[in-house]
């Protein structure tokens, strides 16, 4: 099967928590965005001119048939059909339960660069930008790192289970995004979180991973996606 994914071509963003899901197993899928009708078919994809569920934004993941929105319930489908998920029913949910709850933390990385309105630029609410991802650097950092960390402590060198799961593939985009936006505050906590940080390196080093993120189509990160660096937000 060829899977479509439909994202934005600019960035990295929350499509790449698929990418690397896609990349890893060795899935054969087009990047829609990045065709030459591209913003065509993600818009005719928001706007319901194709069959299945109506999604709200993209990550979109068409598998035949089937249509899958939101980023997590793709990876975790995309997981379970090519061995990147534990295998019961219980390992699935708590898969799903750490997945979700990293999708928390990216909405929170988000509205560090857009606390006021997603409609508006960053530079429209630099103030609140600060106070908020002041906040963040904080407290909610920590919260979020510390929860992953004490998993590892529990579970051992994966997430969850007793193999690499697309859990880990986003521990992985975190810990990227994170000391690409934040690296004064990521210096800060690296000694609070060694068994995170050392599952980003042993992540980065498999094998169809590793080929994919030296390639072209690993877009560098930028200030249009969900992870910007701002200085002036790093304290």
């Amino acid at each position: 099967m060829r899977y479509e994914l439909y994202y934005w071509p600019e960035i990295q963003g929350r499509g790449e928590f698929v990418r690397l899901v896609l990349e890893d197993a060795d899935c054969d899928y087009v990047d829609v965005g990045r065709e030459p009708d591209g913003y065509d078919r993600i818009q005719a994809v928001l706007s319901g001119e194709r069959d299945g569920v109506l999604p709200l934004a993209p990550p979109v993941l068409y598998a035949g048939s089937i249509v899958v929105a939101q980023t997590a319930a793709i990876a975790s489908f995309l997981g379970g059909r090519h061995g990147l998920a534990p295998s019961s029913e219980a390992g699935r949910l708590a898969a799903l339960t750490i997945a979700l709850t990293i999708a928390d933390l990216v909405a929170e990385v988000h509205d560090t660069h857009h606390p006021t309105t997603v409609e508006q630029g960053y530079e429209t609410q630099k103030e609140a930008a600060r106070d908020r991802a002041a906040a963040f650097r904080r407290t909610r950092l920590a919260k979020f790192l510390g929860y992953l960390e004490r998993n590892l402590e529990r579970n051992g060198d994966v997430l969850v289970g007793s193999a690499v799961s697309y859990v880990d593939l986003a521990a992985f985009q975190v810990v990227e995004g994170l000391s690409y936006a934040f690296p004064r505050a990521m210096k800060r906590m690296s000694a609070d979180v060694p068994r995170f940080l050392a599952l980003r390196d042993r992540v980065a080093q498999r094998p169809r991973l590793l080929r994919y993120l030296t390639s072209p189509r690993r877009l560098p990160f930028n200030e249009q996606g969900i992870f910007r660096h701002y200085p002036e937000l790093d304290g």
